[in-house]
């Protein structure tokens, strides 16, 4: 079993010291290095490279969001995964870690549970957001030339599977609705990711969300956290 290397960068050792406990708890994680600044956090993932990076937003000498956009943004040639951890649950700061780059936005309160799923999200490729933070700020973290894409792009076939993502199908449930292999739904997943210029399944679902007809794509009250689920 492949370990996934992490680095958890926050001010406050008592932080460190329980999110380490709460991520070494897991068989397959191994937390690679700790930090206790942004500049520091930047030159240690640039250093060791691990799998994701875990950052505070409020940190001295460069905070987390700096951090993300220095690690993930969109001028940086090989984006890391950075999952932005904090106390504060304002849209301003979930909605600019997203838009640098980050893979997920969590909550320190939201527990240890949720604090693995946003690794393992970040580490399949995927977005989680603490479900006390809202659909709309996951919308408005959308990028914006989005909403002038249109279906025409798709082949019928990559509609069908938008509309189920939509739904929070899994990729089995996607398999078996259409008749084909899960194999097949990852690979057309990937393709509609490319054409439209998408991050991840999150991001699909929402573009469905904004883009079409609700007869077409079912109830935008289907949650971020169904889609992610859906993902696993």
């Amino acid at each position: 079993m492949t370990a996934v290397r992490i680095l958890v960068a926050d001010d406050q050792e008592v932080v460190r010291r329980n999110l380490r406990r709460i991520l070494e708890a897991e068989a397959d994680f191994e937390v690679v290095g700790e930090v206790a600044d942004g500049e520091s956090a930047v030159q240690q993932a640039r250093t060791l490279k691990p799998d994701v990076v875990l950052v505070d937003v409020r940190m001295p000498r460069r905070d987390g969001l700096a951090v993300t956009r220095a690690l993930a943004g969109p001028e940086v040639a090989e984006p890391m995964k950075v999952v932005v951890i904090t106390t504060f649950d304002l849209d301003e700061y979930a909605y600019t870690a997203l838009q640098n780059g980050a893979c997920g936005f969590l909550l320190k309160r939201s527990g240890p549970r949720l604090l693995v799923e946003g690794v393992r999200a970040a580490v399949s490729g995927g977005t989680l957001v603490s479900p006390q933070m809202t659909l709309s700020l996951l919308r408005l973290s959308g990028r914006p030339p989005c909403r002038g894409r249109r279906w025409t792009v798709l082949s019928g076939r990559e509609r069908d599977i938008v509309r189920l993502v939509a739904q929070a199908k899994t990729n089995p449930e996607i398999a078996q609705s259409l008749g084909i292999t899960a194999g097949t739904v990852k690979t057309h997943l990937r393709s509609i990711q490319r054409k439209l210029d998408l991050r991840n399944r999150v991001a699909i679902a929402t573009w469905a969300w904004e883009t079409c007809e609700e007869s077409e794509v079912g109830s935008r009250e289907v949650t971020t956290s169904r889609v992610f689920e859906a993902e696993r």
